[in-house]
């Protein structure tokens, strides 16, 4: 099942999907390294949630909210 990045837990992986931005945002996402079948991990949260930091390709990223809702993810088993 897919859903966005937003609603993965800190420590949970997931494979990215889709990107269903366009545009400015879109681009530069997928600039960030935030293309379909990436791995991503939530290595942490600000303490209102927002943003979120993740790992990936051997780098941290952090993103806002309303940009983890357009990268949609499939939870990956532990």
């Amino acid at each position: 099942m897919t859903h966005s990045l937003r609603r993965l837990a800190v420590n949970e992986r997931a494979r990215i999907t889709s990107v269903t931005a366009g545009g400015e945002i879109g681009r530069r996402l997928r600039d960030m390294g935030l293309t379909p079948g990436t791995i991503v991990q939530v290595i942490g949260r600000a303490p209102l949630r927002d943003p979120v930091a993740l790992r990936l390709r051997d780098f941290t990223l952090t993103l806002r909210n309303n940009e983890a809702d357009v990268i949609m993810i499939e939870k990956l088993e532990e």
